[in-house]
């Protein structure tokens, strides 16, 4: 028999979480919480028992943190504490687990109010958040106390950064990356391979058995320039200097015209990239927003695009379809479109403005291009 306590409720905020629902991969950053929480507690009975080396034998016995519900208001599990009746230990070291989860909430908040860290935690236990919110991606976040007014302890990339390095014992950091590149060598004897990016940046990796036929494939096809989109996580320095990649998670062949591909080379321009005297840089975060409509709303049977950069720092955006050339001009920093579609035999002409900050922009112009695409079928 358990008694149950309310002990921690943080909200998930992003688009992944909008369906008030948690993507599984996020589950392992919750298991990891659960181990630091005991850690921390750990930590707090050997500063209250000073005479003590080590923490009792059987210290977590009969206590666990269960995820009961996800409340809505994007997600938010509902954590319990849950302390068996019959162990009256469990029952003493209560206490220390809810001063462990405060500590671990108190330096979040440090962490995004840019104080003291150290305060509240010791260097040791800041590695946990090697893994403690590796899962997040740009625009997401947890916050540890979203019903605290006043109070404010969102955990993202950059506050999760700022807790690793606020750790000396931190040698290295790791991250969920994504990388697209060529694989020219790989060593079937140390099931190595070795990744160029698009960037021209080199990176070693271990070959997972259920990927080892896409990466030799991959490595098969270098000669022609076949590319490959690599998902998992990599070691940086501290300075944020690639070092090798950790794990594999996902491994894909990309088709020629692959979007994302394209657009980690159109990162790649500098100022003057037109004959060295014209040519605006793109901004990174736009296209990243770019990169995530065209997935969102242009996906087969309508064919991949062809992305070109504008000297004026957007993307013209190509298709062409049984008699049609498309063109679609972007204009990154407001977000806004100008479509035109030219039938090549007829020469009739289609256009359309489009706000593109807007799912409903997007949804125009996926309603022209469906609608050419079915007519030439």
């Amino acid at each position: 028999m358990s008694e149950q306590f309310s002990f921690l409720k943080p909200r998930m905020a992003g688009r992944r979480f909008d369906d008030h629902a948690i993507p599984l991969e996020m589950l392992k950053d919750l298991s990891v919480l659960e181990e630091m929480i005991v850690e921390v507690a750990k930590w707090h009975y050997l500063n209250d028992h000073p005479e003590r080396a080590r923490s009792p034998k059987g210290f977590a016995n009969g206590i666990s943190i269960k995820l009961t519900d996800i409340a809505k208001g994007s997600a938010m599990p509902d954590m319990s504490l849950f302390v068996e009746q019959p162990q009256l230990v469990a029952f003493q070291n209560q206490d220390y687990f809810e001063r462990a989860k405060n500590s671990i909430v108190n330096a979040i908040e440090a962490a995004e109010l840019e104080t003291k860290i150290q305060d509240h935690l010791p260097e040791s236990f800041l590695s946990y958040f090697d893994k403690l919110g590796r899962g997040l991606r740009e625009n997401e976040y947890i916050d540890f106390a979203p019903d605290s007014i006043g109070r404010s302890a969102k955990l993202n990339k950059t506050t999760r950064r700022r807790l690793m390095l606020a750790s000396s014992q931190m040698v290295d950091l790791t991250d969920e990356v994504t990388l697209r590149g060529v694989i020219p060598e790989a060593d079937q004897a140390k099931l190595s391979f070795e990744l160029v990016t698009i960037s021209g940046q080199k990176v070693t990796g271990p070959i997972p058995a259920q990927h080892h036929e896409t990466i030799i494939t991959a490595f098969n096809g270098y000669q022609s320039g076949l590319r490959v989109s690599i998902q998992g996580i990599a070691r940086y320095n501290r300075h944020g200097q690639l070092k090798s990649l950790e794990e594999i998670e996902h491994v894909t062949l990309l088709d020629k015209g692959d979007v994302a591909a394209r657009i980690d080379e159109l990162r790649l321009l500098e100022k003057g990239w037109l004959d060295g005297a014209k040519g605006h840089p793109l901004n990174s975060t736009l296209l990243s927003w770019l990169e995530q409509q065209l997935d969102t709303h242009i996906s087969d049977p309508l064919p991949s695009p062809y992305l070109y950069p504008t000297v004026e720092g957007g993307v013209q955006i190509e298709w062409s379809i049984g008699d049609y050339e498309i063109t679609l001009e972007v204009d990154l920093i407001h977000q806004l479109g100008h479509m035109h579609a030219l039938n090549m035999l007829t020469e009739a002409e289609k256009e359309l403005n489009l706000n593109l900050s807007e799912h409903e922009g997007w949804h125009q112009l996926t309603r022209v291009l469906n609608s050419i695409f079915g007519e030439q079928l």
